[in-house]
């Protein structure tokens, strides 16, 4: 019951470890280079949702409305995923370049092919 009655209490945390947990094993188990970039992304907002369920405060304000400076929610993990927002569609818009390139090339976006493909040529 002590379990249940954590979980119900942090449901922003349990949430997190099973979106990161679904993206992993989208990583881990898939060997489509577009599915490994999706399970990342997965994985990216999972670490969102947590950094973001740690700042959060019940029955505290946004720092940008009027108050007692002691009733405020603290924004910098807030801030923090902005710049980490920025950062997953950069890396992902890098990984979709070279995944582009790696399909001109070896004719396939599938890791097992590419690296049969790969010892091959050797």
């Amino acid at each position: 019951m002590r379990i249940v009655n954590g979980i119900a209490q942090n449901y922003f945390y349990f949430a997190s470890m099973v979106i990161f947990l679904i993206g992993f094993h989208t990583m881990l188990t898939h060997s489509n280079l577009i599915k490994k970039i999706l399970g990342m992304n997965i994985m990216e907002t999972a670490v969102f949702l947590f950094v973001v369920s740690i700042g959060y405060v019940r029955g505290r304000a946004a720092p940008v409305v009027g108050g007692e400076a002691q009733q405020f929610v603290n924004p910098l993990p807030s801030a923090l995923i902005l710049t980490g927002l920025v950062v997953g569609v950069s890396l992902t818009a890098f990984a979709l370049a070279l995944i582009i390139k790696v399909y001109q090339y070896y004719g396939t976006v599938d890791a097992d092919e590419i690296m049969q493909i790969r010892s091959e040529e050797r």
